[in-house]
């Protein structure tokens, strides 16, 4: 068995795959009250994220705040938190080249060769291509709509995935 410090990453955006926001494309437009959206912050999906094989780490720009307002509403503990750089002219013109998204290159960084997952609602082929030439370790980079979040179909595919490793 791994120790926890070998466990993989799970890096989690908020807003998207926790807190879904816009509306399906392929649907009518669903009337919804203020605030609603949080409605879906419930203990159940900390549970399921909790029973993940994976350390979890708030890779969000809610950065601590996601500690503060998030965690406790799902039943997590504190988790670890990326604190995003500022930016470099030079990183965000061949990441605009490459047409990664913002985060990609800073997750790659934080997970220092450690297998990790990544849940975010901007995830797209270049950030896979990329991550997979410069990542020396295994990655799920799972994209989820934002106007869905997390269901349980991407708990099963992170689970297997995490299990399998």
């Amino acid at each position: 068995m791994t120790s926890h410090a070998e466990r993989p990453l799970l890096f989690l955006d908020v807003d998207g795959p926790l807190l879904p926001f816009g509306e399906d494309p392929h649907r009518e437009p669903l009337a919804t009250t203020p605030g609603s959206h949080v409605a879906r912050l419930t203990i159940e999906v900390g549970r399921r994220l909790a029973a993940l094989p994976c350390e979890l780490v708030w890779a969000t720009t809610w950065e601590e705040e996601a500690n503060v307002e998030i965690a406790p509403r799902i039943g997590l503990p504190r988790l670890p938190v990326v604190t995003w750089p500022e930016s470099s002219d030079e990183h965000e013109r061949e990441d605009q080249w490459f047409r990664l998204c913002w985060k990609t290159r800073t997750l790659v960084n934080w997970a220092a060769g450690r297998p990790f997952a990544w849940v975010d609602d901007e995830i797209t082929d270049a950030d896979r291509n990329w991550v997979s030439t410069h990542h020396s370790g295994r990655a799920l980079l799972h994209h989820v709509e934002a106007f869905r979040g997390l269901a349980d179909e991407d708990f099963a595919v992170l689970d297997q995935w995490l299990r399998a490793l």
